[in-house]
């Protein structure tokens, strides 16, 4: 499966590569206030790929921690029930006692 996963990387690798090949002739991009940024059109693309997989990342950082807070309560939750279902097995183990007789 690892092989299959490479071989997979490496023909996207050289699709992406020969895209960046084709696509090295100046592009500009005009923003408002007359801003203009020239650049090769390959380095525009990837920097504003970049820059929405980094807003993409900031996005889900909230849900991220929740989720963790949550896994953190059910974790001592976890392990409240486990303690309890030990003691509960230690009581069974133990021969019966007499009335008068409790165990501390």
């Amino acid at each position: 499966m690892k092989i299959l996963f490479r071989i997979l990387a490496a023909i996207l690798f050289i699709l992406f590569f020969g895209f960046a090949l084709k696509n090295t002739q100046e592009a500009a991009l005009r923003f408002f206030f007359d801003y203009e940024m020239r650049g090769p059109l390959v380095m525009l693309l990837l920097a504003f790929f970049v820059g929405g997989a980094v807003m993409g990342i900031f996005a889900m950082l909230p849900t991220l921690f929740r989720y963790r807070r949550e896994l953190g309560r059910h974790k001592k939750t976890l392990v409240g029930m486990e303690q309890e279902r030990a003691q509960q097995l230690k009581a069974r183990t133990l021969p019966p006692q007499p009335d008068s007789v409790v165990n501390r």
